[in-house]
């Protein structure tokens, strides 16, 4: 079976304009391939990320990782962690570990699409083209987000598409 087909465009540029703030990363280069550590293929972990200059009025954060070049209708969810307080800018390396222990008091993860609670690392399937991992966190103007750990990731963000005051992307790339 071939998995030839088009890109997708970036799944973000399909959603409302919402400004822009600064996201960084020791760990992912923005369009370059990502360490294996972060992959299935090494650690697992979820990369360190930190955030700066989001708006005044930031109630939350929503970090979030999809990869829309999965070979579904509907891409593949790697990530959410949701209701993370607005006087948070950082979450460390390895965050997103089953179980949440990393994250701050009253935060949460949502099951990736590969079922767990947490983060999963990047895991294209071999032979696939390159894969974009959008690693996301957009910055929300309400302090919870509405949402409890068992929701979808589908139901995440179309409740963070009503709720964005910005939203920071870096994207990291894997193929096997």
């Amino acid at each position: 079976m071939s998995l030839e087909r088009p890109y997708p465009p970036d799944p973000y540029s399909l959603l409302p304009h919402a400004p822009s703030f600064a996201l960084t990363s020791p760990d992912v280069t923005d369009g370059q391939r990502l360490d294996t550590a972060f992959t299935v293929d090494g650690e697992n972990a979820s990369p360190a990320l930190a955030w700066s200059g989001f708006p005044e009025g930031t109630q939350s954060f929503v970090v979030s990782a999809f990869d829309p070049d999965a070979p579904t209708p509907s891409g593949y969810w790697h990530w959410n962690a949701v209701d993370i307080p607005a006087t948070t800018t950082s979450l460390p390396r390895g965050a997103g570990a089953l179980g949440g222990a990393a994250l701050p008091a009253g935060a949460y993860h949502v099951r990736n699409d590969g079922g767990e609670p947490g983060y999963m690392g990047a895991a294209p399937p071999p032979g696939d083209h390159e894969h974009r991992y959008f690693f996301a966190v957009h910055a929300l103007d309400v302090p919870r987000l509405g949402v409890g750990p068992e929701a979808s990731n589908a139901a995440v963000a179309f409740n963070v598409v009503f709720h964005t005051l910005a939203r920071a992307v870096i994207v990291g790339t894997y193929q096997r």
